[in-house]
């Protein structure tokens, strides 16, 4: 037995297999009743036993059919080799043995070669003794325009002279001589081609003409073109196998086509200027206006009857309008090297960013179905764009300089008028300075506008800017004319109207510029200029307030003067005579625009109670006796409520506190009783914190009737207990000073070291 084939069974395997079979059948015969059944237990393992040998006898008989399959086939290659070798020797052997008569055979071959090149000559034969007459007539049909049969007859030419040269190349391609025949005999023929090729090309530059009036002549052309094209690749091809190929060949008069078709479109293009800037200032306008209806109308043309002139595999339309799209950048680009004035600038730009790519255009709704303008190049570079849009801006700042100056120049012109300026619809004073600064701002932005939005927020933010600096120099003229004013009050004679006029501007210009941002700034951000030009505007409004008001006190000057004297004690007029001035100037006054109007009366009443307390504060009276105190304090009082009257009068609002502060003094001078003085002072001093002792002391001064040791107390007790006011409370006595001389000064440091050791 071989014990290492797995075929036979090892002693192990076979005690395995034993102790496998004892275990089955006491697997089968556990209990008592199974042992009748052991002669059914004995047949389904016979069973078992000889199903699993017969498939195993299969298996190996399908195993050895395999086997003896492959060797048979193994024997039929081997016969089949042995066979091929020996023919590839047989077939050797007669190839050494036919070299000879190879050889002897190059007679026969160049008998063969003569005989095609004679066939050929004798096939060409008639068409070459009428080369003459067919030259003739294929002159005669281009000059009649019969470009077909032109092309027909030039085709048997061609054809003839090109047989003749390739039999020739064929026998002896090195005889140049013969060749040169050839060409010359045939030399008329290059002259034919290329005089047909020109009416091909006049046909073709006029071809936006032609199709219209005559379609079929376009065709022609075409189908003449495509035939050159078979024959050029037919020569090049037989090339490659030859090495022969025509003179002229290949013709390429495809690919000439389409550059006299470039030509022409560029030439249609360029032709579109009719008139020169020196003739015309809106000649840019015009050309880009005929630009637009010439390629708009040719490609429409292209559209509907060139497409049906031309084989569909040449994408006829969009071949078209690249070489349109093309044409127009270039033009586009030498009218953007050109020194270009700022209206054109934007009228180019304009034109290419918007309205070429417009329904007015090549979005066109005729040409939208066969083309997507969002695939076009843009015309202009954009850096091109970008050094327009700044030459642009650069004009446009010193255009807007030159102008703000020349309308302020004009402005200030009207000042000095002896008649007074117009008013608006509400009555209010007004100059047509703001009309004209910002109906210059509003073309700007509106030119800006047509070129993007961008652009737009750019020349608006170059406004502001431009509006910042001449506000500065709108607030120095301001300034200057007040000062011109003073050196001679009677001119300008309407110096009072204009001023309102000026300050009324002020308000013109905030609403203007809320307006301009409203309507071409969507965005709602502050622009670094918004702030600095609120200040200046409120700056000049409020300077121009203060000038008036000065004009009033100007006038007011001799009247406050005798306030709180003598002569004011006696029954002098001084605060009626005010009061008429100040309502007399008011009345031109209304003519402000609010805010400002509000403020100024606010401001006058305080400056009119300042300077009235102003005149108690340089003691220019002091009453002698209580019967003066009394009848001072009475007329302070009644004084106190004319101005309450008058101001409520013009402004409307609650004078109380600011007339109050000359009532409180009365009161303190109208005190008979000396003893209750300090608590009087006191009143008035929480009523009015920002009083000062040295307004203490003029008050007292005043009173005429406090004794040093009455002073000297009231002053200390209130320094030691100052009373803080609060800066939302508007002061009163901050900026009174009252005259100081050395024996006030005295006087109160006393009283300050009295003070603390009275305490």
């Amino acid at each position: 037995n071989n014990k290492n084939s797995p075929v036979f069974s090892t002693p192990q395997t076979s005690r395995e297999a034993v102790n496998t079979a004892v275990q089955r059948v006491a697997g089968m015969l556990l209990r008592s009743d199974q042992l009748d059944k052991v002669e059914q237990y004995r047949r389904r393992e016979a069973r078992k036993k000889a199903s699993v040998e017969a498939r195993l006898k299969a298996a190996i008989q399908s195993q050895l059919d395999g086997v003896r399959t492959g060797l048979t086939q193994l024997h039929s290659a081997l016969l089949d080799v042995k066979d091929i070798q020996s023919s590839l020797g047989d077939v050797s052997n007669d190839w050494r043995q036919s070299i000879n008569t190879i050889e002897s055979l190059k007679d026969v071959k160049d008998a063969v070669v003569q005989h095609s090149q004679l066939a050929s000559a004798v096939e060409n034969l008639k068409n070459i003794f009428s080369v003459p007459e067919i030259v003739s007539e294929t002159q005669q049909l281009i000059e009649q325009a019969d470009l077909l049969q032109a092309h027909r007859k030039l085709m048997e030419l061609e054809s003839s002279r090109d047989d003749l040269m390739y039999e020739q190349y064929r026998m002896d391609s090195r005889n140049t001589s013969d060749m040169n025949l050839i060409s010359i005999y045939f030399e008329d023929v290059q002259g034919l081609s290329d005089e047909l090729a020109k009416q091909l090309w006049m046909v073709l530059q006029r071809s936006m003409v032609t199709v219209r009036r005559d379609p079929t002549m376009l065709v022609s052309v075409v189908r003449i073109i495509e035939r050159e094209e078979k024959i050029d690749r037919k020569m090049v091809d037989r090339k490659k196998q030859t090495g022969f190929i025509p003179p002229g060949r290949p013709k390429q008069w495809k690919d000439k086509m389409f550059q006299v078709l470039e030509g022409t479109v560029s030439t249609r293009i360029e032709g579109t200027q009719s008139v020169t800037r020196e003739e015309d200032k809106m000649w840019l306008v015009r050309l880009l206006e005929i630009t637009r209806k010439y390629v708009l109308d040719d490609l429409i043309v292209v559209k509907n009857l060139m497409v049906q002139c031309f084989p569909p595999h040449y994408d006829t339309f969009n071949r078209f309008f690249g070489l349109y799209h093309n044409a127009v950048s270039s033009r586009v680009k030498e009218l953007a090297s050109e020194e270009l004035e700022a209206n054109e600038i934007v009228s180019l730009l304009t034109w290419v960013l918007n309205t070429y790519t417009s329904a007015e255009m090549m979005g066109h709704p005729e040409l939208s179905s066969e083309c997507d303008i969002n695939l076009l190049e843009p015309l202009l570079p954009q850096d091109v764009v970008g050094d327009l849009l700044s030459k642009y801006l650069k004009t446009v700042t010193s255009n807007i300089t030159g102008w703000l100056r020349k309308a302020l120049e004009t402005d200030k012109k009207d000042w000095q008028r002896e008649s007074e300026p117009e008013a608006d619809q509400d009555g209010y004073y007004q100059t047509t300075l703001p009309a004209i600064v910002f109906q210059m701002f509003e073309q700007n932005l509106q030119v800006a506008a047509q070129i993007n939005g961008e652009f737009r927020e750019q020349v608006l933010k170059l406004c502001l800017k431009q509006m910042n600096s001449f506000l500065h120099r709108y607030k120095e003229e301001a300034v200057n004319y007040k000062e011109e004013h003073l050196r001679d009050r009677q001119l300008p004679p309407c110096y009072v109207h204009y001023m309102i006029a000026i300050i009324n501007n002020c308000q013109t210009f905030k609403e203007s510029i809320s307006s301009l941002k409203r309507k071409y700034s969507p965005s709602s951000e502050q622009t670094d200029f918004d702030a600095a030009i609120e200040r200046t505007l409120n700056e000049v409004a409020k300077e121009g307030c203060q000038f008036l008001l000065d004009e009033v006190f100007l006038d007011l000057e001799n009247h406050l003067t005798e306030l709180l004297t003598r002569k004011w004690l006696t029954g002098c007029h001084a605060v009626d005579t005010i009061c008429v001035t100040v309502e007399d100037y008011f009345n031109d006054f209304n003519k402000i625009k609010k805010p400002f109007n509000q403020e100024m009366t606010s401001e006058a009443l305080r400056r009119v109670v300042v300077e009235y307390i102003k005149a108690i504060m340089q003691k220019r009276i002091t009453f002698k006796n209580a019967e003066e105190r009394k009848e001072g304090a009475e007329r302070m009082i009644k004084e106190a409520d004319q101005f309450k009257f008058l101001f409520r009068k013009l402004s409307g609002e609650d004078t109380d506190r600011l007339c109050g502060a000359i009532s409180a003094i009365a009161e303190v001078f109208k005190l008979t009783d000396p003893t209750l003085l300090f608590l009087e002072v006191t009143t008035l001093v929480s009523k009015y914190p920002d009083i000062r002792e040295d307004h203490i002391q003029a008050l007292l001064a005043v009173r005429g009737d406090a004794s040093r040791e009455m002073r000297q107390m009231i002053i200390g007790t209130l320094s030691e207990n100052k009373v803080s006011y609060s800066a939302s409370i508007q002061p009163i006595f901050k900026d009174i000073t009252v005259p100081t001389n050395t024996m006030t000064t005295m006087t109160t440091m006393t009283s300050m070291a009295t003070a603390k050791l009275l305490k």
